[in-house]
């Protein structure tokens, strides 16, 4: 069994299903802080900050710092900044995207006429925010999602993601939005850049093909699925691209690095 620097763990769906902890994930992370490695946190979720997604983590009984925690709304934040330089944005969703957008200095705006229309999931949203979300692309605002995630775990359910949203923005607009959080591989090389790993040293870790395996077989590093969350283990074995491990959950994954 290869031995990394680097784990990345998706959250909802590998480490937790919406209040409800997955213990066999926070059972391995321990075991790699005890042996001093400090897994990373990558997360398509853009409803909270990196505060809040520390807070989360903590009542799951996980320590994380803020440098190890990557989230869709902090990369949309800078690829905006970093594509449209100087243009008036306008943001739907929640704490996350809105403190990340201020965070990196965006131009905010609330109305129609926006240069750029950055959409994260808000779960207050009402009729007329997603009204208003399809005049500002069709004013010709350039349209980025946070993420194409058509669905997520919630204890028993899954739950509408910000993917079907955007999907339905597209569907009245005729705009395609171009799509930032997994299975973009945007994050991942933001911690490869950032911490000088290797791609040989780094593992993503995740439950839904469809985005956490993507992402890293997109990237270029081995990739672990756990079947807890969205995607059997069936499904992802069938698929073109197998991920590279596929176990039940992490502790299963620990016996095996024992052989």
């Amino acid at each position: 069994m290869k031995q990394y620097k680097a784990y990345c763990f998706d959250l909802d769906g590998t480490v937790y299903k919406g209040k409800d902890v997955i213990d066999t994930a926070v059972a391995y992370i321990h075991m790699l802080q005890a042996r001093g490695i400090e897994p990373f946190y990558v997360t398509n979720n853009s409803s909270k900050t990196t505060a809040q997604i520390q807070e989360t983590l903590r009542a799951f009984r996980i320590e994380a710092p803020a440098t190890h925690i990557y989230s869709s709304a902090m990369a949309t934040a800078q690829y905006v900044k970093h594509h449209y330089p100087n243009a008036s944005v306008r943001v739907m969703g929640e704490d996350g995207i809105r403190n990340a957008a201020q965070t990196v200095g965006l131009q905010l705006v609330d109305g129609v006429e926006a240069d750029v229309f950055v959409m994260g999931i808000d779960r207050q949203l009402t009729y007329t925010t997603l009204a208003d979300a399809c005049k500002t692309v069709q004013n010709g605002a350039a349209f980025v999602a946070t993420n194409e995630d058509v669905k997520f775990p919630a204890e028993q359910y899954f739950l509408p993601g910000n993917g079907s949203l955007a999907r339905l923005v597209q569907g009245v607009t005729g705009v395609e939005p171009t799509y930032i959080g997994k299975p973009s591989p945007v994050m991942l090389e933001l911690i490869a850049e950032t911490f000088g790993y290797d791609k040989s040293d780094m593992v993503m870790i995740g439950d839904n093909y469809d985005t956490d395996i993507l992402s890293g077989i997109r990237f270029g590093i081995d990739t672990i699925h756990v079947n807890t969350g969205v995607t059997s283990t069936e499904a992802a074995y069938a698929k073109e691209q197998p991920p590279t491990m596929l176990v039940e959950n992490m502790m299963v994954y620990a016996e095996l690095e024992k052989e």
